[in-house]
């Protein structure tokens, strides 16, 4: 899928698939974790394993507001334990489809938010 919406960040999603997310600058395998000023691609497989261990080197190099989590072709959930667990992190967490994910990261970015996404 390819996206309009986009702003002069490096790390705007240019388009997305099943296996990769390209981006202006670069692109990278998923899953992989994409911020305004960072970029990593991740050992992680399944929802399940976000945490607030795993969370924490990502988030300790760029200050965050919102996480959003892309769950694939379809929404997939926080358990309730992880979503108190990572509440403390003093975060909004949204958990959608790659697709929505990779939009709303896109609008959320251009209008200079402190906005991280995460591609499952």
């Amino acid at each position: 899928m390819e996206f309009t919406q986009q702003s002069a960040n490096q790390n705007t999603i240019i388009s997305l698939d099943n296996v990769s997310v390209s981006l202006a600058s670069s692109k990278l395998k998923t899953p992989c974790f994409i911020s305004s000023n960072q970029t990593e691609e991740l050992s992680i497989t399944k929802i399940e394993d976000i945490n607030k261990e795993f969370l924490f080197p990502l988030l300790a190099k760029e200050s965050l507001d919102i996480l959003i989590i892309g769950t694939g072709e379809s929404t997939v959930f926080l358990l309730p334990k992880q979503q108190v667990e990572l509440s403390e992190l003093g975060l909004g967490i949204e958990c959608m489809n790659n697709t929505s994910a990779s939009s709303s990261f896109n609008l959320l970015l251009a209008d200079l938010r402190k906005v991280g996404l995460l591609i499952i």
